[in-house]
């Protein structure tokens, strides 16, 4: 059995868009759609799906709204925030709400096919833009007067240790803000070897997702963040 998907947006085309793409693929069904958050409530209940994508922006009741009384009813249900915000201020909400994931609409097919499998499978997703977003705001903060920050400033230095020297350019280039396409555009290697060279650093990080990955190799002054 793959993954049961409910797609909430109020924009047809969008929705119909997303649907054509997930239809393709075999560990996916999108079960049931919906335009606001009161059908989301309404379609989750009824159809008991395992992942939930779900627009930001919707009349009568918005996004991040749904997703509070959706954890709240359905804790078991994983929910996916597709928004054009990539504000840190917008991402934080969602998923101190309950979201797991954080996706633009701006995502190209593979962002968004990853995202649903890797929430899916228990981890959490941030679109590459996202992420690098809120990497800055925590160095930001870092380099301000909060001394209880978790992200103090350390020195840089490359985990030479852990991680080879590829290893260690496509993890800088994930804290860029590089989806795998561009990881590969910028290294001129495969999407393919990219996907094996980041499963290979979440291995040895002991990291559950590439969002993970980066906020401990921040912590750990293993990457720069401009």
């Amino acid at each position: 059995m793959g993954a049961r998907i409910v797609l909430i947006d109020d924009h047809k085309l969008f929705r119909e868009g997303i649907k054509r793409i997930l239809d393709f693929e075999n560990d996916f069904e999108v079960v049931a759609e919906g335009d606001d958050g009161n059908q989301a409530i309404e379609l989750v209940r009824n159809y008991h799906p395992d992942v939930v994508l779900m627009d930001i922006n919707m009349p009568t009741i918005n996004g991040v709204e749904a997703t509070k009384n959706l954890v709240t009813q359905f804790p078991d249900v994983k929910i996916i925030i597709l928004s054009i915000h990539d504000d840190e201020s917008y991402v934080t909400h969602a998923l101190k709400t309950g979201a797991q994931g954080y996706l633009l609409k701006e995502m190209d097919t593979d962002e968004l096919i990853e995202a649903v499998k890797v929430v899916y499978n228990g981890g959490s997703y941030l679109h590459p833009k996202v992420t690098h977003n809120l990497v800055r705001e925590y160095r930001r903060l870092a380099n301000g007067t909060n001394t209880s920050s978790a992200f103090k400033k350390v020195e840089y230095r490359k985990p030479l240790h852990l991680l080879t020297r590829r290893e260690c350019e496509v993890l800088q280039l994930l804290a860029d803000g590089k989806s795998n396409r561009g990881v590969a555009e910028a290294l001129y290697i495969s999407e393919k070897t990219v996907k094996n060279h980041v499963s290979n650093i979440l291995q040895k990080m002991d990291a559950n997702d590439r969002t993970q990955a980066v906020v401990q190799a921040i912590k750990n002054g293993w990457v720069e963040v401009q």
